[in-house]
């Protein structure tokens, strides 16, 4: 059930609401920006949430939205949400509660649990690449509505807190779904193929540009049928599921960054999915 807070302002002043399923760590919060005046197509707007800048984008004359991501490491408190159009600016304040997450322990290749020497090289290479990506999103909306890119149901929970063959490793920053292997892999939504390549921990791995800040990660597939660079449409065939890089077997991972924070993909169902 989603949960709304409006906050009604006087006339010269900006109105703001947030829309979430949870006010948690790992959810997505939908910003709307409304404000008074005539239409406007050159009116600034701006929003800043949780220390970064969200590009808000026209949903109507005088309203804009933003998408701001509860990152999993967000402490519960009080976070001010600024958003403003033009001269006009309002602060109003998001309060985060806690989430506990459960934990689950998994057996391995131990390669992936402590990587040999000779990876390295390999391994830090491709986390540059990983932060060179989620820093370079496009300047305008990508994306259309969201849909699950498997029809298969999910089996390993956001934010789950992973212990690898008895060592404690980072939380589980996505949903697994159970799929078989094979299984077609369409886009969730529509953007830009930034990454399509192999990649240690996660296999063959796609990663799409939604813009204005947003991403998908699409991991340990079989098969990967898309290019970088490659524009593609929502629904449009990525892949197929398999079972590389760091596996108990074959499944699909998928991932969502907003901003720079990790958020369940369920929750962008949830608020961006099709009616």
């Amino acid at each position: 059930m989603l949960a709304a807070a409006t906050i009604h302002a006087n006339d010269r002043a900006v109105e703001v609401t947030f829309a979430s399923r949870a006010a948690q760590p790992g959810e997505l919060v939908v910003v709307t920006i409304a404000a008074p005046g005539e239409p406007n197509a050159k009116a600034t707007t701006h929003l800043k949430a949780f220390g970064h800048d969200v590009r808000p984008f026209a949903t109507g004359d005088r309203q804009w939205q933003g998408l701001v991501g509860i990152d999993l490491d967000v402490k519960p408190g009080t976070y001010p949400i600024a958003a403003s159009v033009d001269d006009l600016t309002t602060t109003r304040n998001l309060v985060v509660v806690a989430k506990t997450f459960r934990t689950r322990r998994l057996t391995v290749n131990p390669d992936f649990v402590t990587p040999p020497e000779s990876e390295a090289a390999r391994i830090a290479e491709e986390a540059k690449l990983l932060e060179r990506t989620w820093a370079s999103s496009a300047a305008e909306r990508l994306w259309t509505a969201f849909s699950a890119p498997v029809p298969q149901s999910t089996n390993s929970a956001f934010g789950t807190r992973s212990i690898f063959n008895g060592t404690p490793r980072n939380a589980h920053g996505g949903a697994d779904f159970l799929s078989p292997a094979g299984t077609p892999i369409a886009a969730p939504s529509a953007g830009r193929i930034v990454v399509a390549r192999n990649l240690y921990f996660s296999g063959n791995t796609v990663i799409i540009d939604h813009g204005l800040g947003m991403f998908s990660m699409l991991a340990h597939m079989s098969a990967i049928d898309v290019h970088e660079g490659q524009v593609v449409a929502a629904h449009q065939p990525l892949g197929l599921v398999g079972a590389t890089g760091r596996v108990t077997g074959p499944h699909l991972h998928w991932a969502v960054r907003v901003n720079g924070a990790r958020v369940d993909p369920l929750s962008v169902l949830a608020l961006l999915g099709s009616p």
